[in-house]
């Protein structure tokens, strides 16, 4: 254990609790909320824990921020904000008004929370957006992941609508460096797009997950689910100008890196719940 380190499990969204574990903790100077549930279609299905979580869950942590003094605040977002109406690359001063889903709908809240407090308290508040992330230990219900583990066990590999939709995939390890720099550097309030700056088709990503894991896909088609979008694409020009950072992985490597994972992972990572 480091000796700078210290460790409390609290849920954020229960307030009593989290200020209980508060004093605990060193005195901080930036806060970086990266706690929320994530999920398009699990939040059509459940709402309010998506509610619970990253609209009243931010709140307490703001209020944390305000009272321990702490002079930066880090939100991290989604892409999902921007809907469908939106012309693409995606800028970070697109309209946001038009969430397709719960869990955007909960993260706009959150942000427009973020705002209030940077405007009454002088707060600075980062908001990363961040683009489809994948990559080692990656979210199980994110489609890198689950793919990789459908191919690899000989599952079925579930393709919501024809395979066509494109996403902007981030690898991980550059999601984290971009949240770093946007944490500790951001002046004011600031929103900004993490992603990849290159669109990758649905079926690509299978046809190279085929490839790598030796095995073909067994594909069985559902229809498009409507709080998705056909495709998200990330102007990174921002990121790029104010943080000085870009995305260093292509997919191709990200993905590689995701099937070595997981092939040395095997053991236990096959048991993981999927939904297949």
């Amino acid at each position: 254990m480091l000796p700078s380190f210290s460790f409390a499990e609290a849920d954020i969204s229960d307030n009593r609790a989290l200020t209980a574990a508060w004093p605990t903790m060193p005195q901080p100077e930036a806060i970086f909320n990266l706690a929320a549930p994530a999920g398009v279609r699990q939040s059509v299905e459940n709402p309010s824990i998506y509610f619970d979580t990253n609209v009243t869950g931010t709140l307490n942590l703001l209020e944390l921020a305000r009272q321990s003094g702490a002079a930066r605040f880090l939100l991290a977002s989604t892409s999902s904000l921007y809907g469908s109406h939106n012309p693409m690359p995606y800028r970070e001063d697109a309209d946001t008004g038009r969430p397709l889903s719960p869990y955007a709908a909960s993260k706009k809240a959150a942000e427009a929370l973020c705002y209030s407090y940077h405007h009454l308290y002088g707060l600075h508040v980062a908001i990363p957006r961040y683009f489809t992330v994948y990559g080692p230990a990656g979210r199980p219900d994110m489609s890198a992941f689950r793919f990789v583990q459908w191919i690899s066990e000989g599952r079925p590999v579930t393709v919501f609508g024809d395979g066509t939709q494109r996403r902007d995939l981030t690898f991980v390890d550059d999601i984290a460096r971009g949240t770093i720099a946007a944490g500790l550097t951001t002046q004011g309030f600031e929103t900004t797009n993490l992603g990849s700056d290159q669109l990758v088709e649905l079926m690509s990503a299978i046809r190279l997950i085929e490839s790598l894991v030796g095995r073909a896909a067994e594909l069985v088609y559902q229809p498009a689910h409507p709080a998705d979008v056909n495709a998200t694409w990330a102007d990174i020009g921002k990121a790029q100008r104010r943080l000085q950072w870009r995305p260093l992985t292509q997919f191709t490597e990200g993905i590689e890196e995701l099937v070595r994972w997981y092939r040395d992972n095997a053991t236990w990572a096959r048991l993981i719940e999927t939904g297949a």
